[in-house]
């Protein structure tokens, strides 16, 4: 939870940005965002100490050295899963055939094989759905098996440049992220300039304010606006 995480580093400790940003994975825009609050989604503080995955010693040492980099607590190994088919919980199995028909449709290099261990599925269920012989087959809409919780991210993108490489092709480049990161940059920006507009508004004010006292207390010099030159009131 790396956007949690971050938020409770921006509000319980001293660290910069750029240390919030490494150690969660984040582009420091995105912790700058989470700290000015204007973030899509307001995130609940996630506390990386009571999660073992940081001590109160090494917020201390990046808190007195901007450019040291936290040091994540090695956690217990998790438990890897050994032969046998995936594991897919029973709300989901239904959308297999969505994610197989999204792979097949966007990743043709990756072998029935190769699909079958992402997905948990039989080769004979991929054929069918390959030439459109699945009994379902008109229900089916290709779905990012990602987005259907099917597999993560990492899987996926490991799989499609393994494939690539064996087929001889350049592997694709995930670019949907750039739009967000732009509209982020951009965000941000107006934000800023927002900003600044109202403080020099608000500057402004305080000068009229001020002169207007001084003025009818006949105290400070006015500016003829006329000839340019100052006068006593």
């Amino acid at each position: 939870m790396p956007h949690a995480t971050a938020s409770w580093l921006v509000d319980n400790t001293a660290l910069s940005f750029d240390q919030i940003a490494e150690f969660c994975g984040l582009h420091i825009l995105e912790v700058q965002a989470i700290a000015d609050d204007t973030a899509a989604t307001k995130y609940t503080g996630r506390d990386p100490v009571r999660a073992h995955e940081l001590t109160m010693e090494e917020i201390h040492k990046g808190e007195s050295d901007p450019d040291y980099r936290l040091k994540i607590q090695k956690g217990p190994e998790p438990v890897r899963r050994t032969k046998g088919p995936r594991y897919t919980p029973v709300s989901k199995r239904q959308d297999k055939p969505d994610g197989i028909a999204w792979i097949i449709r966007n990743h043709p290099e990756i072998s029935d094989g190769a699909i079958g261990n992402l997905i948990g599925t039989t080769r004979t269920t991929i054929q069918a759905i390959r030439d459109r012989s699945h009994w379902n087959i008109a229900n089916i809409v290709p779905k990012d098996p990602v987005t259907l919780g099917l597999c993560s991210q990492r899987e996926l993108d490991a799989l499609v440049a393994k494939a690539a490489k064996k087929a001889g092709i350049e592997a694709p480049t995930d670019s949907r992220l750039d739009g967000d990161r732009a509209a982020l940059i951009e965000e941000l920006r107006r934000e800023r300039d927002d900003n600044v507009r109202r403080a020099e508004e608000a500057l402004q004010a305080e000068s009229a304010a001020a002169a207007e006292a001084a003025f009818i207390n006949g105290t400070t010099p006015i500016l003829d606006p006329f000839s340019g030159n100052k006068s006593e009131v």
